[in-house]
């Protein structure tokens, strides 16, 4: 992805929720795509965008424009289906994050079994990187996950923050304290293993900086948090504050 900054860790902007809105009234406002330029213009290295079986937020005609009009990797975030992949294998984006998806859940709830849907996902991790897209898989913060991914031949994993992002916002120290220290333990074991390891879900101003300086992740994917904040302070702002809080945590963390 692009170096846009000093710091080794990279911010990829999930614009799902700029649809999400666009879609409550139907037409064309707000134009995700134009949400993404303007990501871009502001420190993300990446976009991320989760094309849902559903069609609730991103919808294909997002992403031919998006993988035409925007000079950044593209993350497509997909459901291990066969239209999914045919979608994928058409666009040839930077990269698929294969994720869980449940047609009556609100956000993604949790990890992929990477490890119980192994032969499953097999020849979609194969399908895709023999064109040449670069394959993660977003799992929760357990060994044997991590070493599904590296069977399967994935070469990224997103660790899901979701349990961490909750703990903290419950005010409950000792998990918010024990989900840092499984995310730290993952991210050291996935690096050891030899995957590219990222993180995401229910990351936030107040949450971030302890993620972003656990030197093994590679990459923070945010969504939902920055599109909301937005509303107050404007898309740029949020995100170059994002990234500041970021760039500073990984700085001043111990190599």
């Amino acid at each position: 992805m692009s170096g846009r900054t000093a710091t080794d860790l990279r911010l990829g902007v999930n614009i799902d929720h700029v649809a999400t809105i666009r879609n409550a009234r139907g037409g064309d406002h707000p134009d995700p795509v134009r949400a993404a330029e303007m990501a871009a213009a502001a420190g993300a290295n990446g976009i991320t965008a989760h094309l849902r079986e559903d069609r609730r937020h991103i919808r294909d005609h997002d992403i031919e424009r998006l993988m035409g009009e925007i000079d950044l990797p593209l993350n497509l975030e997909m459901a291990a289906t066969e239209e999914m992949l045919a979608i994928a294998l058409r666009h040839r984006p930077h990269a698929v994050c294969i994720v869980p998806e449940r047609r009556e859940e609100v956000t993604t709830e949790g990890g992929l079994d990477a490890a119980g849907q192994h032969n499953h996902l097999k020849s979609f991790v194969t399908r895709l990187t023999d064109v040449g897209i670069r394959v993660s898989l977003f799992i929760n913060a357990d060994a044997l996950q991590l070493q599904a991914a590296v069977s399967l031949g994935a070469p990224v994993v997103e660790l899901h923050t979701g349990a961490y992002a909750h703990a903290g916002d419950e005010g409950d120290a000792a998990k918010f304290a024990a989900e840092l220290e499984r995310l730290a333990a993952s991210a050291h074991a996935g690096a050891a293993m030899g995957l590219e390891v990222h993180a995401g879900h229910g990351l936030t101003f107040d949450n971030v900086s302890a993620v972003a300086a656990l030197r093994e992740i590679r990459e923070l994917n945010i969504g939902h948090f920055l599109i909301g904040e937005a509303i107050f302070d404007g898309l740029p702002a949020t995100i170059a504050r994002m990234r500041d809080l970021m760039d500073k945590a990984r700085a001043e963390a111990r190599p």
